[in-house]
């Protein structure tokens, strides 16, 4: 058996102030810092819980989450791989923009789609992101906006080659990223519907404990409120 921990980071000044983030890089608000100090502690008191690894985005508050975690847990000897497949979502041409500012402009209906549905794509940029952290990708990999859909399938090349192979051979994993990747990530390893993932929800650095057996299967799922 192993454990899956994820965790979304804590609040963002992105999400203290109702805005789309997606690729935009923002740091923790103060309020955040503390909820990841908070989701430490909870982690820490996982029974049997040693990972290996962990793995997280290349978006700051992201990472600071992960180095608050690992530091209250006493994780910062393990290794750990930033890489841009667990980044967020990206919105496109929404980031940036207050959320009820977007329902005025596209209508409440429409917004709602974007934001929780499966398949749907954001108004797209007219350009990839241009970021040094970028950079030594092919560009033709890097989106202008994605559905929840696309996220997912960028996401789950690194899943299957650097965290299942872990998982299967009884190696404890750490993931620390954002709510629309981690949801797109439960979904693939929970088999939820198209239809039913409207209604999954990932709070800000609430630790999930899946416990997984060598053909990963679930076993148990745990919410750590």
């Amino acid at each position: 058996m192993a454990k899956l921990v994820l965790v979304r980071h804590g609040e963002s000044i992105a999400n203290r102030d109702n805005v789309y983030t997606g690729w935009n890089d923002v740091p923790l608000s103060k309020k955040g810092i503390e909820q990841a100090k908070n989701a430490g502690l909870k982690v820490e008191k996982i029974a049997e819980f040693a990972p290996t690894h962990i793995h997280t985005s290349v978006l700051s508050r992201a990472i600071m989450t992960a180095d608050i975690i690992a530091d209250v847990c006493s994780f910062l000897y393990l290794p750990i791989t930033k890489t841009w497949r667990l980044n967020e979502r990206h919105y496109g041409a929404l980031r940036g923009i207050n959320k009820d500012v977007s329902k005025k402009i596209f209508g409440t209906k429409q917004v709602l789609e974007w934001r929780r549905g499966f398949d749907s794509v954001p108004p797209l940029l007219t350009q990839p992101v241009q970021d040094r952290r970028y950079q030594k990708y092919d560009m033709r990999l890097m989106p202008q906006g994605e559905s929840l859909h696309q996220t997912q399938e960028r996401l789950m090349p690194y899943f299957w080659d650097h965290i299942a192979p872990e998982l299967m051979a009884g190696h404890d994993q750490l993931v620390v990223a954002h709510g629309s990747s981690l949801r797109a990530l439960i979904k693939k390893i929970e088999n939820i519907s198209n239809k039913d993932i409207v209604k999954v929800e990932v709070p800000n650095a609430e630790p999930i404990v899946y416990t997984f057996d060598s053909d990963l299967h679930i076993i148990k799922k745990e919410i750590l409120h």
